[in-house]
């Protein structure tokens, strides 16, 4: 396995965030890069600096003008005066929108769909270092220098729609990286045909609606109830794509407070609809907020868990990429990543 990290990735650092009325500690630090990497390193791997990428591949699947706001967000927001120290929305879209807003308060309502994104001065910059470290573990696997690669991705990014940030989500990197897999597939005579399996906590919202009508990627995503967890209005077992891509989503909610066996047993059951689609690569969200311990816990996987779900994914025997989402109990990631990394024969 190759592993595959920017630096840049600790430059966002918005301290707080909007949560059921309450201004809270953002759990999305810095930290948990640290944490993450030295696991990497103590194992005796080497972390990958990846290229850049360009505009292109974050185009592919966001709109030209959801990537300008992103740019130029904060700085236009800084310069606007009398605002906080991080953009976050204080209008929404509404139900009739007939003209893009020009100014960046109202961009930000279109743009931004919760307040638990806040942008920050570093924020753009994070985000495309983490979508260059996606891109660069697909290519490397998809081109067959290696059977599997791992990206250090932070912030996360399986919330981001096409053109809306959210749950801490700003560029969709897994998105990004399975998109620009998909041509360099083909070049080899590979069915161009991806497979996409989150196991965040949380629904992936974002990679659900980017490839939501398409038969060409096939996502799974086993998640918390959005009945009762965030976020709310997406990941319900109804969802199964439209049009071509109907049949194509596969959605395996969980209860919340569901235990490690229940986790793994829709793990394997998605895994087992992954094999009939017979893919040519399979990409993982990765989150470890699974964790029964996480501060946003609602599943029960323990440590040792981590291991077998790795183990589960290893036996799927696809050239497979794994892109870091969700884990805030940095004290646990270092263990929590061991566990996965060994389940996994690496």
């Amino acid at each position: 396995m190759k592993f595959v990290y920017h630096p840049d990735a600790v430059l966002h650092q918005p301290a707080t965030y909007f949560n059921r009325g309450l201004l809270r500690s953002l759990p999305e630090k810095p930290e948990r890069m640290d944490a993450l990497a030295t696991v990497i390193t103590r194992r005796g791997h080497e972390l990958i600096r990846p290229g850049d990428y360009g505009y292109g591949p974050l185009a592919a699947v966001h709109t030209p003008a959801y990537l300008a706001y992103l740019e130029t967000a904060h700085a236009r927001w800084t310069a606007a005066g009398d605002m906080g120290d991080v953009v976050l929305p204080n209008v929404s879209r509404m139900q009739r929108t007939p003209s893009y807003p020009t100014g960046v308060v109202g961009q930000t309502g279109w743009h931004v769909f919760d307040t638990a994104a806040p942008i920050g001065a570093g924020t753009w910059t994070a985000a495309r270092a983490a979508a260059n470290a996606a891109i660069h573990a697909a290519r490397l696997v998809a081109q067959g220098d290696d059977g599997s690669a791992y990206a250090l991705c932070r912030p996360p990014g399986h919330h981001a729609t096409r053109d809306q940030a959210g749950g801490f989500c700003y560029l969709n990197h897994v998105a990004i990286a399975a998109q620009s897999a998909l041509p360099l597939l083909a070049q080899q005579g590979r069915p161009a045909r991806i497979a996409i399996l989150d196991v965040d906590l949380h629904h992936g919202n974002g990679t659900q609606d980017i490839f939501y009508d398409r038969d060409d990627v096939f996502f799974v995503s086993v998640h918390a109830d959005p009945a009762t967890f965030y976020p709310h209005m997406a990941g319900y077992a109804q969802e199964r794509g439209e049009g071509r891509g109907e049949g194509y989503t596969l959605n395996l909610p969980l209860p919340v407070g569901s235990g490690e066996d229940a986790v793994l047993t829709a793990i394997a059951d998605g895994l087992r609809a992954i094999a009939r689609f017979d893919p040519a690569m399979l990409f993982v969200s990765l989150g470890f907020d699974t964790f029964a311990d996480d501060p946003l816990a609602a599943f029960g996987v323990t440590t040792p868990g981590f291991a077998h779900m790795a183990r589960l994914i290893a036996a799927a025997g696809l050239p497979t990429v794994l892109v870091q989402e969700g884990g805030y109990a940095i004290d646990a990631l270092t263990a929590n990543l061991d566990s996965f990394l060994t389940g996994y024969g690496v």
